[in-house]
Parts: C-alpha cells; structure tokens; sequence
C-alpha cells in the first residue's frame, strides 16, 4: 500500500515539475511586443549625428518661459528641456 502512496507522490511531482517546465507567461509576451510596438526595432534604427541644441547655452528662465509668448523658433526636444530646467532649479537651490 505505501508502494502506491509513494508512486502517487512521485507521479504528482513529475505532473507539477513538466508543468512549471511548459509555463508560458502570455502576459509577458504580450507585454513584449506592445513595447516593441511602442519603441521600435533598435536593429533598423539609424544612428543619427547629435543634433545641435534647440535652447541657447546662456538661455534663462526669463527669457524662454515667462517673458516669451510666442512659440519657439523649432521644437525643444524633451531631453533638452528638462536638462535646461534641472540646471535652473539647481542654480535656485530648488531641486536636490
């Protein structure tokens, strides 16, 4: 009797271990292929030159944002402007 108890065992662990081996996690896919979607296929993305900054190296606050009520010239990229308001808020003690 205990020689089919434990050929019982055995069989549920062999049962539980082929099926964590066949996990297939869909969400993560699918995850996967939205964010490839999203961001693109770095293999087919072109390595462009660094473009020359959009915002003036002695630009101030001032002067792009609360004196200026025309748009700008061309679009600030956003890596740009958050550089150029860090460094502010710096200056002014206003981020740590």
């Amino acid at each position: 009797m205990e020689d089919a108890y434990d050929s019982a065992i055995i069989l549920s662990n062999e049962k539980e271990t082929s099926s964590e081996k066949n996990f297939v996690n869909h969400a993560e896919i699918a995850w996967q292929e939205m964010r490839k979607n999203w961001v693109g296929d770095p293999s087919k993305r072109t390595s462009e030159l660094p473009m020359e900054p959009v915002i003036s190296f002695n630009a101030t606050y001032e002067e792009m944002l609360l004196n200026n009520h025309t748009p700008f010239h061309k679009p600030i990229p956003l890596a740009e402007m958050v550089d150029f308001l860090v460094d502010y808020w710096h200056g002014d003690c206003l981020f740590d």
